[in-house]
């Protein structure tokens, strides 16, 4: 950590926020030779970078997401390289079964969807497929839909590896700080103001996962974001019976076995959020279906024990989909959270290109879709 002395500091690049999408856009801004500060009110991964499932997947992407997940799955296959951490980024599919034949169909049609877009990652699976990949699981699945080339990796040491080569680059990290607000000053240059001093750069990016909704409302720009605890647990050690990622079409369910032999289970059952306090309780009547879910997708389950389970805190959208852009009323304002619960795969790829929206003006992926004023366009509308 950093400390701040005087009355100000400044730089390029002010980013509130230090989880994986904070954290990547310092990284890649330091490499295109900007300074940067990051300010976080906690501390690194504190919330929904550190507590997430590890999911490296393009799998079942909103189409508005799907340039910047496949940019961010490039980066991935280097991530060792680019941070001098392998992060325990490993290749392995991402399945969603189908337990019915409508819900096959519905992924016929996606994968048709998407070729005739140009993405080729998605591909269908039959059973037999499937019993390559995941042994274990049970008869009644009628197929299932898979990207063979997504993975999975751990989100703490990922986020830290990607804040400790930003610092190595000179960015300065500020943990414990909370950004009090955000302005301009008279001549265009953003100041945020601290308990400790004011930080100024003509530059400011919020990500701030849940806590960014707040700054973006008193900049004008409110959008509909709720409170949200994604879940997870983790199992005793289990003979090896699955190399995959697995979903299950209509039922909330992430599932993963650890090459340590555990098993991590989440995935759409929230705990109870509770941002004052800044904590998010785990809490047993969901966690109780997904295991029943587990159990009943793989037999084999019934043998295991669950050792532990958490929560963590992280912003929702109303449409679940992620504001990532500059602002629409500000110059030099951007944004990127929101992620909903699915961003730590696109946290690279969210990094580099806002580096270089930030940097040149020009985004290289469209981000239309994502913009922050989307919703008043929906009220409109309506």
């Amino acid at each position: 950590m950093s400390t701040l002395s005087g009355t100000g500091f400044s730089s390029d690049l002010i980013i509130i926020g230090a989880g994986i999408h904070g954290c990547s856009a310092a990284l890649f801004s330091a490499l295109r030779g900007m300074s940067v500060t990051v300010i976080e009110k906690d501390s690194v991964a504190r919330h929904a970078s550190g507590v997430n499932a590890g999911g490296v997947r393009r799998l079942g992407r909103h189409l508005a997401e799907l340039p910047i997940s496949v940019r961010s799955m490039e980066i991935w296959y280097r991530i060792a390289e680019l941070v001098d951490d392998d992060c325990g980024f490993q290749v392995s599919p991402q399945i969603k079964l189908a337990l019915r034949e409508e819900q096959l169909e519905q992924m016929r049609r996606r994968v048709a969807e998407l070729q005739a877009l140009g993405y080729d990652h998605e591909t269908m699976l039959t059973p037999a497929d499937l019993l390559a990949h995941i042994p274990g699981v049970t008869d009644r699945i009628v197929g299932a839909i898979g990207s063979l080339h997504d993975g999975f990796a751990q989100p703490y040491q990922t986020t830290f590896a990607i804040h400790r080569k930003a610092r190595s680059l000179g960015v300065r990290f500020y943990e414990g700080l909370r950004a009090e607000s955000v302005s301009r000053d008279g001549v265009g240059i953003w100041e945020v103001k601290t308990a400790q001093g004011i930080f100024r750069a003509p530059k400011v990016l919020v990500a701030a996962g849940l806590w960014a909704g707040a700054f973006a409302e008193s900049l004008g720009e409110a959008v509909p974001m709720s409170d949200y605890a994604p879940m997870m647990m983790v199992t005793t050690r289990l003979r090896p019976f699955c190399h995959a990622v697995v979903g299950a079409a209509g039922v909330p369910l992430s599932f993963k076995q650890m090459p340590n032999g555990t098993v991590v289970i989440g995935g759409g059952r929230p705990g109870l959020p509770d941002p004052e306090t800044n904590r998010a309780e785990a809490t047993f009547a969901p966690l109780r279906l997904s295991a029943r879910t587990v159990t009943s997708l793989f037999p084999i389950m019934a043998e295991a024990s669950i050792v532990r389970a958490w929560a963590g805190l992280e912003g929702r959208m109303a449409d679940e989909i992620p504001v990532v852009g500059a602002s629409k009323r500000h110059p030099g304002l951007y944004y990127a959270f929101g992620f909903s619960a699915h961003g730590f795969q696109l946290g690279p790829g969210t990094g580099e290109i806002m580096a270089e929206l930030m940097a040149t003006g020009q985004s290289p992926v469209d981000l239309a879709p994502l913009r922050i004023d989307r919703f008043g366009e929906l009220r409109q509308a309506a």
